[in-house]
């Protein structure tokens, strides 16, 4: 029995998240479900990171056990993609080592969300229009203040299942693209459920004048995911990258 590793990326818009749900449609539904047609045997996939429903993501992984012969996989990527859904991309598959673990061995993951603030109907489905005057240096005291904080209990949704709010910042910055297009990017080692959403949203009230950069240090050390907003929209956010550990 050999480990496989599936890089591919993804539009989120019409899926209901990442991860296999009951009666609901979802990335790793579809993969599977074009694995058994392509390979004739069922397989079970393990997912690298989670996306929640109409998030993208520029890259992902999915690791499987199987007995395939590992020449049948140069071509298989071609025949998977004419048999996925046009939104749902394989960028390859190839043979790992046993003990790799796509989610536990992953250091860092990357996302960007994406905010345009003059109306553009190109951009409905891959960004959030927030036509209100913003301050890029307010939004960019509030990105370097969360780099300095590795609890981040306040920017996690409610119900879900985790040991540790603890998250390891390693880049958090905004920047403005030449056409006015704001861009969030973040990196870390983990993220909680919701949490690049929460930090978004509640910066855009720093940015806005809402509120100031002390009142976000509060809402971070208060630990109360009532003083967040987590009300920006899914199509914004983009999984950009995950990195693993190097052999």
């Amino acid at each position: 029995m050999s480990r496989f590793l599936i890089e591919l990326f993804y539009k989120g818009s019409r899926y209901a998240g990442f991860q296999v749900q009951d009666n609901a449609n979802t990335i790793q539904a579809e993969v599977e479900q074009a694995l058994r047609i392509y390979f004739r045997q069922t397989f079970e996939l393990t997912g690298s990171s989670r996306t929640d429903a109409g998030v993208h993501a520029r890259q992902n992984f999915f690791h499987f056990d199987s007995n395939l012969e590992e020449s049948l996989l140069k071509e298989a990527p071609y025949h998977l993609n004419a048999i996925l859904p046009e939104d749902i991309v394989i960028r390859s598959i190839r043979k790992v080592g046993h003990d790799f673990h796509c989610r536990f061995d992953a250091v860092s993951r990357s996302y960007e969300y994406c905010v345009y603030q003059r109306k553009d109907p190109f951009m409905m489905d891959r960004g959030y229009y927030f036509p209100y005057r913003l301050e890029l240096a307010r939004l960019e005291a509030a990105a370097a203040i969360i780099g300095q904080y590795e609890h981040f209990g306040a920017f996690s949704k409610k119900h879900t299942q985790v040991n540790t709010f603890i998250c390891k910042i390693i880049q958090s910055s905004w920047e403005e693209s030449e056409e006015g297009v704001l861009l969030y990017k973040v990196t870390a080692n983990r993220f909680l459920r919701g949490m690049v959403r929460g930090l978004v949203g509640t910066m855009l009230r720093v940015g806005t004048g809402k509120i100031g950069v002390e009142e976000l240090m509060g809402i971070i050390e208060g630990g109360d995911q009532r003083r967040a907003d987590f009300s920006v929209p899914p199509q914004g956010l983009f999984l950009m990258r995950v990195d693993f550990q190097k052999d």
